[in-house]
């Protein structure tokens, strides 16, 4: 595995596995504690969540306050545009975002921290995307930024997707509730 953290923002890492390909197609390892903690993600993870979403939808900004969560993301089929955000106040890098493309075909999965804002937009017709959380969902910890927030200007592949009421309604960062 190969362990690059983002140019722009380097608490987020890109994890490029080995798959191993042979005539029945490939295998490859997606988690193994001890190359993670050599690559620099040090993190029990106690939660895995996916989900299936269709071409044009949008997922963010999520984070949690309180109970921070720190993600590892993949996509399982299709092709998604996948965004980190710093939201530490105290961060040089607050308000930075770092996007990467992830699919199904190059295999590429990404850590983000706890006490960052993460989303993603589907490119391909649908996507399953597949994440490991550092700690458990909890509503009342849930908070959103506003995807298009002009102070974070993400430049999303997609101009009118599809959102969730409450991805619709999200605050700009300015006015969100932010980690402590």
């Amino acid at each position: 595995m190969i362990f690059s953290p983002s140019p722009i923002l380097p608490e987020v890492i890109i994890v490029e596995p080995d798959p191993f390909p042979d005539n029945r197609g490939y295998f490859m390892e997606t988690y193994h504690l001890a190359k993670f903690s050599n690559g620099g993600i040090d993190i029990r993870f106690v939660q895995d969540n996916q989900s299936m979403s269709v071409r044009g939808t949008l997922r963010g900004l999520h984070y949690q306050i309180g109970k921070p969560q720190g993600k590892l993301v993949r996509v399982l089929y299709g092709e998604v545009f996948d965004v980190a955000v710093d939201i530490r106040r105290s961060s040089p890098n607050f308000g930075r975002w770092s996007g990467t493309i992830l699919s199904a075909e190059n295999k590429k999965a990404i850590y983000i921290p706890p006490n960052f804002a993460h989303g993603f937009c589907v490119l391909s017709d649908k996507a399953e995307f597949f994440y490991k959380c550092s700690d458990f969902y909890e509503l009342e910890y849930e908070r959103t930024i506003r995807w298009n927030d002009p102070d974070l200007a993400i430049k999303w592949p997609i101009t009118d997707p599809i959102l969730s009421e409450k991805d619709a309604s999200s605050p700009l960062l300015r006015d969100a509730e932010l980690p402590t």
